[in-house]
């Protein structure tokens, strides 16, 4: 007689469950299980300010009109025109008794800001100098022009891009009523700031700025000369 096996049944796991796998918990439509600590939320990136960031300074605290790009640009002939000439000119004209207003240092070149309006004037006031038709390097930038807008007074210098336009005598707000302009009436001319007096003479500023132009211009046709001369010797 065989013998009988007796049989044994099998279970199956359920389709929807696992004996290894933990039950899911339902969650909110905010994503957060209900009782449990809140889900962290983890800000996105920071986007980088666009644009130049030294364009906030000239308009909060001067008031001046930056035009977009990088490096910012301040446009010239609303709040104030410009004297541009070499920068050896330049630092002679700043050692001198001559008052001016705020100055700017862009690589080889100095720009002195004075009244808007001037730059009409300068071709006239050399003439009226008798330097018309010299051969000077001395420009104005007046309406529609625009200069490279230096670094804000204060910078750190590790914070300034190497090479860039800085101020050698910075402005203050509201620097533009003391800016050099030409004499008018109740205007007394002169680097005084009393009564009846606005600010620095445009005449003395431009007529020392023609003299140092001048006289730098000479001076760096003096050491090729003196090779010149040397080579025939």
């Amino acid at each position: 007689m065989a013998a009988t096996v007796p049989q044994t049944s099998v279970p199956t796991s359920s389709p929807t469950s696992s004996p290894t796998s933990p039950p899911i918990s339902p969650t909110t439509s905010s994503g957060l299980r209900p009782g449990g600590p809140p889900a962290r939320i983890v800000p996105g990136p920071r986007r980088p300010p666009e644009g130049d960031t030294r364009a906030g300074w000239y308009e909060r605290v001067l008031g001046w009109t930056v035009l977009g790009g990088t490096p910012a640009l301040l446009a010239t002939g609303i709040r104030f025109d410009v004297l541009d000439l070499p920068s050896d000119a330049g630092a002679a004209l700043l050692r001198g008794p001559v008052a001016t207003g705020p100055v700017a240092l862009t690589g080889r070149r100095m720009r002195f800001l004075v009244a808007a309006g001037s730059a009409e004037e300068l071709d006239g006031l050399l003439d009226w100098l008798e330097w018309g038709g010299v051969a000077l390097d001395l420009t104005a930038l007046g309406a529609g022009g625009r200069i490279t807008a230096p670094i804000p007074p204060g910078t750190p210098p590790g914070k300034s891009p190497r090479g860039a336009a800085v101020w050698l005598r910075p402005p203050e707000q509201g620097c533009e009523a003391l800016l050099p302009a030409l004499p008018g009436p109740g205007r007394a001319a002169g680097p005084s700031r009393g009564k009846g007096t606005a600010g620095p003479d445009l005449v003395r500023l431009v007529a020392a700025a023609a003299t140092e132009c001048h006289r730098a211009r000479l001076r760096r046709r003096t050491p090729l000369r003196e090779a010149a001369g040397q080579r025939f010797s």
